[in-house]
């Protein structure tokens, strides 16, 4: 069995990390709403003139364990990654994934169109595109000088 070097900065991280979900808040100066769940995807959020865009990393869940909903200006992603039974001759000398149950949820700003929110998945990731509503987006208003 070879050893491996102990590197105490991710043993930092790693600690954090247990720390952070064990309390179950969000980050300082987040918007993200508090949600339960065994673990949860990491996300990047985009936004260009027309929309905004969340990815969300969810490897090895299937399309139909994951559901995404709008509510009074939430949008929530939930899904379940189950784990791998354990089989005869197989065993796991290192699981650092999680497993188990995720929910991530969202403040939504008040300029996008709740109704026309598009949802792909591909390749393990959930691609989803909120565009913004025709009423929030700036008009350009000419005025005369007299």
């Amino acid at each position: 069995m070879p050893l491996i070097r102990w590197d105490p900065s991710r043993e930092i991280d790693d600690m954090f990390e247990r720390y952070t979900k064990a309390v179950g808040q969000p980050r300082a100066g987040s918007q993200e709403v508090i949600a339960t769940g065994d673990w949860a995807p990491r996300v990047d959020i985009a936004e260009t003139d027309k929309a905004f865009e969340i990815k969300a990393e969810i490897p090895d869940v299937n399309k139909e364990d994951v559901k995404v909903t709008v509510d009074n200006g939430v949008l929530t992603i939930r899904g379940e990654r189950k784990q791998e039974k354990e089989e005869k001759g197989k065993k796991f000398h290192r699981v650092e994934r999680y497993y188990g149950i995720f929910t991530r949820s969202f403040t939504l700003p008040d300029n996008v169109d709740e109704t026309k929110v598009k949802a792909s998945f591909k390749d393990g990731m959930l691609n989803l595109q909120i565009p913004k509503s025709e009423e929030a987006k700036p008009k350009a208003i000419e005025v005369k000088v007299e």
